[in-house]
């Protein structure tokens, strides 16, 4: 099977990956490289690093132009496969592959469309989440779906949730390719009425607060991640949350408690147990490291 990747996130590597092994990839489409470090230097994307690994034509694009379109056409392959591209695909690439367009999407279908479905299900307390392999369209994510996988969120932060969604989308995008290219998958559409919406996170979703409760504030630092860290302030200082959960220990909202090498925020109905910080101009530490330096009988937290 002939197939065209597009992709650009260490997400959609597991993809290329198992393509790779499975099937004739004529070219990976993916987006610039692009400035990032403190250096400033130009960084190649995740998918496009590793396709040149596995010797694999790269071409790299921001939007599909007419010459993205005739490299596309040249390649004769019979789907197009797509996870976390970053790009809208005209109607002319969506109808050019014999099998079309499919998509890793990273969610149970029709609960999360859009950019930021991991972090989403997280925030919402979702039981569990999962991958949907379907067919790109016009809107966002509104494509009929013809296979889905799911797993418990459980306690898994952000990177661990993606890098098995990543595992997961792979597997089942290249158990499901061959049905989708010989015409034989089911597909199904999606039920408007249980669509919910995945907008990007905003930086200030994820600050810890006080008034809030222990929950909302654990899920808010399990959601979290480099781009939307949980963070707060803590006897005057900033300090980035890396893990949390919600404590047993009964404290004042806004208070903190510090014992034996345990640090518990007081929240709104309870209070939220730190686990691992990042204190401002500090690397990350245990808690355990941090309650050394907290002292005093009146400390306090809030938002930052």
């Amino acid at each position: 099977m002939r197939v065209v990747f597009m992709g650009t996130p260490e997400f959609a590597v597991p993809s290329l990956e198992a393509l790779a092994e499975r099937c004739d990839v004529a070219l990976v489409l993916t987006r610039p490289d692009a400035v990032r470090g403190r250096g400033r230097a130009l960084v190649p994307s995740p998918v496009k690093a590793r396709a040149l690994e596995l010797g694999l034509p790269v071409m790299e694009a921001s939007r599909v132009t007419p010459e993205v379109e005739e490299a596309l056409r040249a390649t004769g392959a019979d789907v197009f496969c797509v996870a976390a591209f970053g790009c809208i695909l005209p109607d002319a690439v969506l109808e050019m592959a014999p099998g079309g367009c499919v998509n890793v999407h990273a969610s149970l279908l029709p609960r999360w469309r859009g950019a930021a479905p991991i972090q989403r299900s997280i925030l919402a307390g979702d039981a569990e989440t999962g991958v949907s392999i379907m067919r790109i369209g016009h809107g966002v994510d509104t494509g009929a779906y013809c296979a889905q996988a799911s797993t418990a969120v459980g306690e898994k932060d952000t990177a661990e949730l993606t890098a098995e969604l990543a595992r997961m989308g792979a597997e089942l995008l290249v158990e499901t390719l061959p049905s989708v290219v010989d015409g034989s998958a089911r597909w199904v559409e999606q039920d408007e009425a249980l669509v919910t919406h995945a907008a990007k996170i905003e930086k200030g979703e994820l600050l810890l607060d006080p008034t809030d409760g222990a929950r909302a504030n654990a899920l808010r630092v399990q959601a979290s991640g480099d781009t939307a860290p949980a963070r707060c302030v803590v006897a005057g200082r900033g300090a980035r949350v890396c893990a949390a959960r919600v404590g047993e220990k009964g404290v004042a909202a806004g208070g903190v408690c510090v014992a034996r090498g345990r640090v518990w925020l007081g929240c709104a109905d309870g209070a939220l147990e730190v686990l691992r910080v990042k204190p401002e101009g500090k690397r990350e530490m245990e808690a355990s490291a941090w309650a050394a330096g907290l002292r005093g009988d009146a400390l306090v937290w809030g938002r930052a």
